[in-house]
């Protein structure tokens, strides 16, 4: 179970905003530029508040912003599928713009008391492979894998978690490097668990 299955739900909650979306002309691949962008101004606002004035603050826009983004990702596919934008050139935005905006919102958390960039770094790098394995499914004969405990919006959780915690002034201490570890292990969880039902579907499919 992952926040992921939740997803129908949230797009029925969004379906009339999108519909208003497609008659004033919106397209997908604005929305889907915007998240990214959006992202990286975040990202970067955050780490500058704590390199130059040293305050956690700007870290409390992050969960704020992860719930925006979120819906701004079901958005742009509900734009592409149900309203005719679908594209070659949306599909390359999508994913590219969703690697974009993890390590844009990851890495600024190396800036926090008590994270090192090694820990934050491997982790952001680890929900590269993360969304790799995934995307490889169809090069294979499977579907694109979405498989936990760890995908996109269980990552954006747990990022937007640690931001709202440091953003409030509250410090990790002790429990900050069993933290990053409990995530990339996570992290390696999913990778093996999209591999794994990747092949198996495509065997399955292959047999059919």
């Amino acid at each position: 179970m992952t926040l992921y299955e939740l997803k129908p739900r949230f797009q029925a909650w969004l379906r009339p905003m999108v519909q208003d979306l497609a008659q004033r002309g919106v397209t997908a691949n604005q929305v889907t530029l915007a998240a990214a962008a959006g992202s990286l101004t975040v990202g970067v606002l955050a780490a500058l508040g704590m390199l130059v004035a040293e305050t956690p603050a700007l870290f409390l826009l992050f969960p704020l912003w992860l719930f925006l983004r979120m819906a701004l990702n079901a958005i742009d596919g509900m734009l592409a599928r149900e309203h005719g934008q679908q594209s070659v050139l949306g599909a390359y935005l999508n994913e590219l713009g969703d690697i974009v905006s993890d390590l844009a919102l990851i890495l600024p958390l190396a800036a926090l008391p008590g994270f090192s960039l090694g820990q934050v770094g491997t982790f952001a790098l680890l929900a590269v492979i993360v969304e790799a394995a995934g995307l490889i499914g169809p090069q294979v004969g499977a579907s694109r894998r979405y498989d936990g405990p760890l995908g996109k919006s269980d990552r954006a959780f747990a990022v937007g978690a640690i931001a709202l915690w440091a953003g409030l002034g509250l410090r990790f201490g002790a429990a900050a490097s069993w933290l990053w570890l409990l995530l990339s292990l996570l992290s390696l969880f999913t990778i093996a668990n999209r591999v794994r039902r990747g092949i198996a579907e495509a065997k399955a499919r292959s047999a059919e």
